[in-house]
């Protein structure tokens, strides 16, 4: 009889482009990292629908992976370049 595997995932690290070349991220970096954290989190939406794991058991291998705090950081920095953004374009427009 086959064993079936109690473990959700287990992904040891994941090395972004961005990570690789701090601070020279660009829009073709984003292009590439994009798609695959969508398809990271798409595996572990389905390793979640199909495990038999409790409420509990995904919300405490969730937060032991870090993943809440990979969220906060993506919006974050998503926030910290639209107010960046947003600063730019005021000033672009002050001698008006």
């Amino acid at each position: 009889m086959e064993q079936q595997s109690t473990s959700l995932a287990r992904i040891g690290t994941v090395e972004t482009s961005a990570q690789r070349t701090r601070g020279t991220a660009s829009v073709e970096d984003l292009a590439v990292s994009a798609p695959t954290a969508a398809g990271a989190l798409n595996l572990l939406a389905d390793a979640v629908r199909r495990g038999g794991a409790d409420h509990d058991d995904i919300v405490q291998a969730l937060e032991a992976a870090g993943v809440d705090e990979a969220f906060a950081g993506v919006f974050d920095a998503a926030s910290e370049r639209v107010i960046g953004a947003a600063g730019d374009v005021r000033r672009a427009f002050e001698w008006l």
